[in-house]
Parts: structure tokens; C-alpha cells; sequence
């Protein structure tokens, strides 16, 4: 997947957010790690992989892409903090369940938390990517939902969300 516009358009993002709410001078790297977690959290929710014990199906594909590409602002904005901007990902290549690709991406995030280089990111991108692929989503689908959901984020900051 190709990356450069959506580093521009999250940086756009990011510095309208952190000039309106004055924190240009504050490192926002640890707030980003705690919402990427709780993204993928919210993401994990609605896929319903991990819940044996219910029947109910997971929520309808559109809802599962939405909070997929909330996570993708996450993502994208802590490498931009680290100023690890990578022209390019792809999909990690591994066979596994989505529930072990869940625990596998938690434990490579919080690795990222401590070794902020562009090999752990990419390994995180690429994890998250391979998420992507097994939810059914395309770059295309994710492009164009994560686009729509930059649109939000913009008119939500400017209605003091």
C-alpha cells in the first residue's frame, strides 16, 4: 500500500488539532499508543472474533472498516511524531487467526512504544495491513473510508468535538 498521501493528509490533520488545542510543545506519543490500543480494541469488538461464548454475528462490514481506518489515523500519526514516513507497506504474509493477529498486534505496539524505529513500525503497518486483508478489506476500501473519515475528523475540530 502506498502511504505518502495519507502521511500528508494525517499531518494536515495532526497539526490543525495540535494548533487549535495549543500542543505544539507537548510530546503526544504515549496519549497515541494508549488510543491505537483502545482503536483496536473498539475494532476487535465489533469483528466479535474472540467472543466463543456468543452467536451473535459481527457488525455489519462498514462499521468494522470505520473503526478499522480510526486505527489507521493512529497509526499514521505516531509515525509522524517519530518522523517514521515510509513511502510503502504491505500486508504481513503470515497465516493466522484474527484473534492471534489481535494479540500479535498488541504485543508489536507496545514493542513500538520501546524501540521507535522504522523496522518495528513497518512490522506494526504490516500487521495492521495483513488485518485489513483477513476483515476483507482492500487499500482501496481502506483509502477511501480512512479519506472520508479525515472529512469527519477536520469538521469535528472545527465544531469543538
Amino acid at each position: 500500500m502506498e502511504l505518502t498521501t495519507l502521511f500528508k493528509r494525517q499531518k494536515e490533520l495532526d497539526d490543525y488539532i495540535e494548533q487549535k488545542h495549543d500542543l505544539k510543545s507537548r510530546d503526544l506519543f504515549d496519549e497515541k499508543i494508549l488510543a491505537l490500543f483502545v482503536e483496536i480494541s473498539e475494532l476487535a469488538n465489533e469483528t466479535r472474533c474472540f467472543k466463543f461464548w456468543s452467536l451473535k454475528e459481527p457488525s455489519p462490514k462498514q462499521v468494522i472498516l470505520e473503526e478499522y481506518v480510526d486505527g489507521i489515523h493512529f497509526l499514521l500519526s505516531l509515525g509522524l511524531s517519530r518522523n517514521l514516513t515510509p513511502e510503502k507497506a504491505e500486508p504481513f504474509e503470515q497465516e493466522i487467526t484474527t484473534t492471534a493477529l489481535f494479540n500479535q498486534m498488541y504485543r508489536a505496539i507496545d514493542y513500538f512504544k520501546d524501540q521507535q524505529d522504522e523496522q518495528t513500525f513497518l512490522i506494526v503497518f504490516e500487521l495492521y495491513l495483513k488485518l485489513a486483508r483477513q476483515l476483507g478489506f482492500t487499500d482501496n476500501d481502506i483509502l477511501n473510508a480512512y479519506h472520508d473519515k479525515n472529512n469527519v475528523n477536520f469538521k469535528r475540530q472545527d465544531n469543538n468535538y
